[in-house]
């Protein structure tokens, strides 16, 4: 008999690893920027790492204050009617009241295809989007354990999470690139090229330099599909059985020209795996359905 997984557990082991990977991120950052100090020397790694927070926090406040609108706008979801939608709002009710949150705005893309996606920086202001073809070819239990599902990205406050390490990330990408191309143009040289020792440092900084963004990006990815796994529990959670997240993902795996929006495609509850899942935002279905069915 295959071993049951507790969904307490395995969202408490998914939450200990992205802080854990997230910690990874952070010592990457400061390993670069310390690895840089030491290749160039003076003032330039203070200024380049004001540059590169200034640059990093401008664009993702920006993107964090407003995500959810950015999400919505480019699949060009509309409002849902609670009079059209009555069964769509009837769940999402009944899901607020299970897990203690405040009701998100509801929203509908045009779109044949099964899935759906929660944005917002917090749940006072979370909104869910769901495809006209997942409210017609999901019967209620699924409909509902696709929503678990969302609901649960809002109560982990995955958008948040997602962004500290998309700053984190961003630092070490612009760090990184400001530090390159400023050897490429020669603008660094505030140490002795002669020393020995200042040579040593240098090649450790462009090792990082290169090594480093493709390094976080990896550990971004898995971030993104351990939070994918937690909200997958959480909706085991809410609604105490998996039966219909199981129905609602086996449905979506059998459609295989599944497509979403680039912009947004982490976001949604599913996205084709067309590389290794090294690459990816999202686990693989088959790993998700077999983990729900030991739950």
């Amino acid at each position: 008999m295959a071993e049951r997984l507790s969904f307490y557990n395995e969202i408490a082991r998914n939450k200990r690893i992205s802080v854990l990977m997230i910690l990874i991120v952070a010592i990457v950052l400061i390993g670069l920027v310390y690895a840089i100090g030491l290749a160039i020397g003076g003032v330039d790694i203070f200024v380049l790492s004001i540059i590169a927070i200034i640059i990093t926090l401008s664009y993702t406040l920006i993107s964090y204050y407003n995500a959810d609108k950015l999400a919505l706008a480019s699949v060009g979801a509309q409002l849902a009617s609670s009079s059209i939608y009555k069964q769509y709002y009837d769940s999402v009710e009944g899901l607020s009241l299970a897990s203690g949150l405040p009701m998100p705005r509801l929203y509908v893309m045009n779109n044949p295809q099964i899935n759906a996606f929660a944005s917002g920086r917090d749940p006072k202001h979370a909104v869910i989007c769901v495809t006209t073809g997942a409210l017609d070819k999901l019967n209620k239990q699924e409909l509902e354990g696709v929503l678990a599902h969302e609901m649960s990205h809002i109560a982990n406050y995955d958008i948040r999470f997602m962004t500290i390490t998309a700053v984190m990330v961003g630092m070490i990408a612009i760090i990184s690139q400001i530090f390159l191309r400023s050897l490429f143009f020669g603008s660094m040289g505030g140490r002795d090229s002669d020393n020995k020792g200042s040579a040593i440092f240098m090649v450790i900084g462009i090792v990082l330099a290169i090594l480093a963004p493709i390094i976080v990006s990896l550990v971004q990815l898995a971030i993104s599909r351990k939070r994918e796994y937690s909200a997958d529990a959480s909706a085991v959670k809410f609604m105490r059985t998996p039966t219909g997240l199981i129905g609602a993902l086996t449905k979506i795996k059998s459609n295989s020209e599944m497509k979403v929006s680039g912009a947004v495609a982490p976001l949604f509850l599913a996205k084709p795996n067309k590389a290794a899942e090294l690459f990816q935002t999202h686990p693989s279905l088959e790993k998700r359905i077999e983990r729900l069915r030991k739950m």
